[in-house]
């Protein structure tokens, strides 16, 4: 479950639970490293704009009982269409990850130290060269979240529920990958 912490909170949390895990790469993926790296260097847009914004309307309706504002809540679809596109992830995947990852919660940080909206572990930007880049920054933790979870999708050769489990650690159990294909079935699904 995520929690919401003030600054000098999440000051202290680093300090006492973060920085000890920023050491603990030794099992750290090489290839999965390099895709984090060249994705957090890359700079894409939309490819078809017609096509984002009948997205954008369609989603920000079934966003916004979560995320009220309406130019806050446009704002961050388009980066989630861009970043899952940007991947080669159906952007309704990422919104189904994000909603059981972190409910929309840009400044989440869960039991185990994994922040933002996909709930990213702190280490990554150390092991990519980045550690002065801010997860809680979504455009960031997007970038990071879809680039991981498209690794662990090609990696299982696209088989979903495996590659879901692996992006939130789970292997072996079909718990988390339940959850995301419940709230893709019931709220993300377009057909």
């Amino acid at each position: 479950m995520a929690m919401c912490m003030t600054r000098p909170a999440l000051f202290l949390f680093a300090l006492f639970w973060l920085l000890p895990g920023l050491a603990a790469t030794d099992a750290v993926d090489p290839e999965l490293r390099a895709a984090l790296k060249q994705a957090i260097e890359a700079s894409d847009s939309f490819g078809d704009r017609f096509e984002a914004e009948v997205w954008l309307v369609d989603m920000s309706t079934r966003l916004a009982p979560t995320i009220p504002d309406p130019e806050k809540r446009l704002r961050l679809l388009r980066m989630i269409h861009q970043e899952a596109t940007r991947a080669g992830l159906i952007p309704e995947l990422v919104l189904a990850v994000i909603e059981v990852e972190s409910n929309f919660n840009q400044f989440a940080i869960s039991r185990a130290g994994a922040i933002g909206l996909m709930q990213v572990m702190p280490f990554w930007l150390k092991e990519i060269g980045h550690p002065e880049d801010n997860l809680f920054d979504a455009r960031t933790n997007l970038r990071l979240g879809t680039t991981i979870l498209k690794y662990y999708l090609d990696r299982e050769d696209g088989n979903l529920t495996r590659a879901l489990a692996r992006y939130n650690g789970s292997l072996g159990s079909y718990r988390y990958t339940n959850k995301v294909f419940e709230a893709l079935r019931v709220k993300w699904r377009r057909f």
